[in-house]
C-alpha cells in the first residue's frame, strides 16, 4: 500500500474537517447511515438465540438489506422478494450459513451464502456482506464494487484484483488490508470499518477535484 498517500489523505481530511468524524459536518454525515440504529437493529434480529428460528433470521436480514443506506435501490426489493419467497429449506439453509459466517466458519458461511444468493442472481457483492459488516463493524468490511476498485487503485494495494463474483479469498485480502491500513492512521478515523471507508472515499474524491 502507499502510506504516503495514505497519510497525506490523513492530513488533508483534517485539515478540510478539523476533529475529523468529530467535526459537525461529518457528524451530520454520518447520522444519515443510522449506524446505531443499524447496530441496535443487527444485534437484536441476529442474536445467537433467533437462529433457532429461520423465518426471523431470513426476515431480519430483509430488515437489514432495506434500511440500510449502503445498498443500492434497486437491490432491496429484489432481495425482499428472493428472501420472501423461500421454501422452508431455503429458508434454513440461508439462516443456518449467515449463522456460520457470524458465530463459527467465516469461509464456509461466505460461501454458502454466495451459492444461495447465486439462486436468485442476487450473489451481489454488497448483499453478501453487509450483515457481517453491520455486526462486526470494527473488523468485516463492506465491499462496494466502485469503491473497492478505487481504493485498490488510489492507494496502490498490491495483489488484489477486483472480481464481480464474490470469493472469501478476495474478502479476506481485502478485509485484511483495510484493517492493517487503519493501524497507519489516526484512531478518530478508524473508529470502525464504515467510518475508515467514508474516509478513505472522500480521500480519493478530494483529490480528483485538486
Amino acid at each position: 500500500m502507499d502510506i504516503v498517500k495514505l497519510r497525506q489523505a490523513e492530513q488533508d481530511f483534517f485539515d478540510l474537517y478539523p476533529g475529523g468524524f468529530d467535526n459537525p459536518v461529518m457528524q451530520q454525515i454520518v447520522k444519515k447511515h443510522k449506524p446505531v440504529q443499524m447496530r441496535q437493529l443487527v444485534c437484536k434480529v441476529f442474536d445467537k438465540a433467533n437462529f433457532e428460528n429461520p423465518p426471523d433470521i431470513v426476515d431480519g436480514m430483509i430488515q437489514v438489506v432495506s434500511r440500510s443506506s449502503l445498498i443500492s435501490i434497486f437491490e432491496k426489493p429484489r432481495f425482499r422478494d428472493f428472501a420472501r419467497a423461500l421454501p422452508s429449506s431455503m429458508q434454513e439453509q440461508i439462516s443456518n450459513a449467515l449463522f456460520t459466517f457470524l458465530y463459527a466458519e467465516k469461509e464456509s458461511g461466505f460461501e454458502m451464502l454466495v451459492s444461495i444468493l447465486k439462486d436468485g442472481h442476487l450473489a451481489k457483492w454488497p448483499l453478501v456482506t453487509v450483515c457481517p459488516f453491520y455486526v462486526y463493524p470494527e473488523t468485516e468490511v463492506l465491499i462496494k464494487p466502485t469503491t473497492v476498485k478505487g481504493v485498490i487503485e488510489f492507494f496502490d494495494l498490491k495483489g488484489l484484483e477486483y472480481k464481480p463474483n464474490p470469493t472469501y479469498q478476495f474478502y479476506k485480502k481485502y478485509r485484511d488490508v483495510i484493517n492493517e491500513m487503519k493501524e497507519h492512521v489516526s484512531p478518530s478515523l478508524a473508529q470502525d470499518n464504515g467510518c475508515f471507508s467514508g474516509f478513505l472515499m472522500m480521500a480519493m474524491e478530494h483529490r480528483r477535484d485538486h
